[in-house]
């Protein structure tokens, strides 16, 4: 199936929309200390697409993090890509060619390649997942997942990760639509809390890396409050300040801050890359919630990336439904408020090179981005 794969250099990485598959993100990881390899692949378009006849070559590419798990092992593991989506009876297959074509460029004492797919998951259009009430249930167990994956495959060696790492829920908005028809479909109170922002007077702007300590307090505030892990400073440092303008796949970085005279609220990372506008990062303050700023920092992120030509913009990560014991509950009803369409990725999949290896490392994995071999 895939008659050609080759490695290039980092800065030839196509232009896309995924800023986990760009240049960019590649420095950002360089910059962390995290060696990443780029490879070229091409297959024909009949192969990918059950209903093409199309037997031309379609070439792509992906991105892949090489991340050490102790002295003598590492794994693959390629964020949110390959971009390129085959139809769902040919996924399975077009991973497994992929991936063993890809075994000869990768390191000796790789175990696995770990697909954090961007890829719809396949139980989206199930009913089956859904309830009477058209709310989402969720994919079925581990094993049908598995079965259904690698049914088109010769050697059933896809596996259900044990987590997902990037989220594999988000909502996309229509940057296509003008600023009325975005704000008319919006739920009323999120519609009334941005205009209420603006009436308590909350400006939003943007902050060079010189103000890089404002946004940091806002998330200390932020992670104190939802006892989440916090990151060093220099971790977002790096992310504001990685350049890859020499290359086919940069990305316009913004740390915006929403204030009331003076005094910040709330502050995000919105990264621009191709058409696509995604909110990173986000954080806010402790006291004065009633400002609502966080929605007006929202609205002014879809305007500035309209601004930019993003056709699309990417909330990056909610609960998959409306569950109110899930973490990120609290997430799903601000960003939900919004409009937009519900996304549910097919999220990690494993690749295991070495399976006894693999085996093992599986067994000793703690949550999610824990890369641990003993």
């Amino acid at each position: 199936m895939i008659a050609d794969v080759e490695d290039k250099e980092i800065k030839e990485v196509f232009r896309t929309s995924i800023i986990q598959q760009t240049s960019y993100w590649s420095e950002v990881k360089k910059m962390q200390g995290v060696e990443s390899k780029a490879y070229n692949f091409k297959v024909k378009k009949s192969d990918l697409f059950s209903d093409s006849e199309d037997n031309t070559y379609f070439v792509g590419d992906l991105l892949i993090l090489i991340q050490n798990i102790d002295q003598e092992h590492c794994i693959a593991y390629v964020p949110y890509g390959p971009e390129i989506e085959p139809s769902a009876e040919n996924q399975g297959y077009f991973l497994e060619q992929l991936s063993e074509s890809l075994r000869s460029f990768l390191p000796s004492n790789c175990i696995m390649i770990r697909y954090d797919l961007s890829w719809e998951s396949l139980w989206a259009k199930d009913e089956d997942c859904y309830d009477l009430h058209g709310n989402w249930i969720g994919v079925p167990d581990r094993k049908i997942q598995e079965i259904r994956f690698n049914f088109s495959t010769e050697n059933w060696n896809l596996k259900k990760a044990n987590t997902d790492i990037l989220p594999s829920n988000t909502i996309f908005m229509d940057l296509k639509k003008n600023h009325d028809l975005l704000l008319g479909e919006m739920k009323p109170k999120t519609r009334y809390n941005i205009n209420l922002s603006k009436r308590k007077g909350v400006k939003v702007r943007s902050l060079g890396l010189e103000s890089l300590e404002i946004w940091y307090e806002l998330y200390r505030q932020t992670a104190q409050r939802n006892n989440f892990f916090l990151h060093d400073i220099s971790y977002f440092r790096i992310v504001l300040t990685a350049r890859a303008n020499d290359t086919l796949s940069p990305a316009d970085v913004y740390l915006l801050v929403a204030e009331v005279d003076d005094v910040p609220l709330a502050a995000m990372f919105l990264v621009v890359s191709a058409n696509r506008g995604t909110y990173l990062y986000g954080a806010s303050a402790t006291e004065n919630r009633n400002y609502m700023a966080t929605y007006a920092l929202q609205w002014r992120a879809m305007e500035l990336a309209k601004e930019k030509g993003c056709t699309e913009y990417d909330f990056f990560g909610v609960a998959p439904k409306a569950d109110p014991s899930h973490p990120m509950y609290g997430l799903y009803r601000f960003k939900t408020g919004f409009g937009g369409s519900m996304y549910h990725r097919m999220g990690c999949w494993d690749y295991p090179l070495n399976k006894d290896k693999y085996q093992y490392y599986i067994s000793m994995e703690f949550k999610n981005q824990s890369y641990h071999l003993s």
